[in-house]
């Protein structure tokens, strides 16, 4: 059987190209090209959307990908959270809550990993509130280009969006905690044990 790395296919190659997108996005934005801009934001999400869809048809999952996945996510949010920020200081306090949830995250998941515990996988909560992050900051931005700016509005949508992003982190700092404390063999890693199924492969 010929030689080939699980880790070369379609899903982990969309969640570089996220990646990537990050920089014509942000050149972009900070030129003030706001419709450039949006088509690179747009395929950045369907890129999203995709390597999922293509992981679950074709069973394409791998350790690197689960990962990728999710840095990718992280680093595109962090990016659009920092852009908008610049343009719009209202919106520091939310970029700071984002910040601080997304960094307690990743530390909570180094930890398990370390551990040689298996992180969590997204969860609705989660996909909830990355998506209201994003309706926040389109519609805050859309009615600065319209000029029809509304403090009530802003206010509302950012104090909506802290708390989901604040709930959010909650259960899944629980998460965290059970699978920290857990003897489940399915939330454990054995390194040992994926080198040796990958070196079988070969």
């Amino acid at each position: 059987m010929k030689n080939r790395n699980k880790n070369i296919n379609i899903p982990n190659g969309l969640s570089i190209l996220r990646i990537l997108l990050i920089i014509p996005f942000v050149y972009y934005f900070m030129r003030n090209e706001l419709v450039p801009a949006g088509i690179v934001l747009i395929l950045s999400g369907l890129s999203d959307m995709l390597d999922g869809m293509i992981a679950r048809k074709f069973n394409q999952f791998t350790e690197l990908g689960q990962m990728l996945d999710p840095l990718s996510d992280k680093l595109t949010q962090g990016a659009v959270a920092v852009c908008l920020a610049i343009e719009q200081p209202v919106l520091i306090p939310l970029l700071g809550i984002f910040v601080l949830k997304e960094v307690l995250m990743v530390v909570a998941a180094c930890l398990l990993i370390k551990k040689k515990k298996r992180p969590t996988g997204s969860r609705w909560y989660g996909k909830v509130a990355t998506v209201l992050f994003y309706i926040s900051f389109a519609v805050i931005v859309a009615m600065k280009i319209w000029n029809m700016e509304n403090l009530t509005v802003t206010i509302v949508l950012l104090s909506i969006t802290a708390a989901f992003m604040i709930y959010a982190f909650i259960q899944y700092f629980k998460i965290y905690l059970s699978i920290l404390h857990s003897d489940d063999p399915k939330d454990a890693i054995d390194f040992n044990e994926v080198m040796d199924k990958k070196a079988f492969r070969k």
